[in-house]
């Protein structure tokens, strides 16, 4: 599991950083996965992730390496969508912000149950639905602020399309992938986390 979890992020990572639609974009897109990678290698002994995490975690990896890539306004696939359902705007910058909400919705219930930080199922749920919006708002800020220091260059990483609403709908679609995350993989998750001998209230 381990060995083809670090084949499959590395073949996507090389792939990403071969000629990317804009080299400071890719680097802006790619970094929290590169960080992410670092802090599950140095956490790796001590704090074994459930499966399920590990597999949200790459998906989440490859969304941002993808965008990194093409930059999230000009993905092939999107950019057919787009055209097919003429859309207004590429919407992979959207699927970017659900899995915003998604994966570190699941991330946020496992560290908060294992380290036993809320013991209460409904608040539980409520805290791990504001964490998730709490963290993408300050991306929005993260955006901001290199948006700020570096001008134009910036743009392609903001995403916005034009979109006036841009910051409030990305906040918008993390705050859903949150909630969708706890409905649908709660279960799955206290499996897992049972397996590892912690067990749900």
């Amino acid at each position: 599991m381990k060995i083809l979890w670090l084949l499959i992020f590395f073949v996507v990572f090389v792939w990403s950083a071969i000629n990317p639609e804009d080299r400071f974009t890719w680097f802006l897109e790619v970094s929290p996965a590169i960080i992410g990678l670092g802090l599950m290698v140095y956490t790796y002994k001590t704090f074994k992730l459930t499966t399920l995490l590990y597999i949200l975690i790459l998906i989440h990896c490859i969304i941002l390496m993808i965008g990194g890539h093409y930059t999230y306004a000009k993905v092939p696939f999107f950019d057919w969508l787009k055209d097919y359902f003429e859309l207004e705007r590429n919407g992979y910058d959207k699927l970017g912000h659900l899995a915003q909400g998604f994966i570190p919705a699941i991330l946020t219930r496992e560290i908060l149950i294992r380290k036993k930080v809320v013991n209460i199922l409904r608040w539980r749920g409520f805290i791990i639905v504001c964490i998730c919006l709490a963290f993408s708002a300050f991306y929005e800020l993260i955006e901001w602020w290199v948006a700020l220091s570096s001008g134009e260059s910036a743009e392609a990483f903001l995403g916005t399309q034009g979109y006036v609403w841009d910051t409030q709908s990305d906040m918008g679609w993390a705050l859903s992938g949150a909630v969708i995350a706890l409905f649908t993989l709660a279960k799955l998750h206290n499996r897992q986390l049972d397996a590892l001998g912690v067990l749900e209230n």
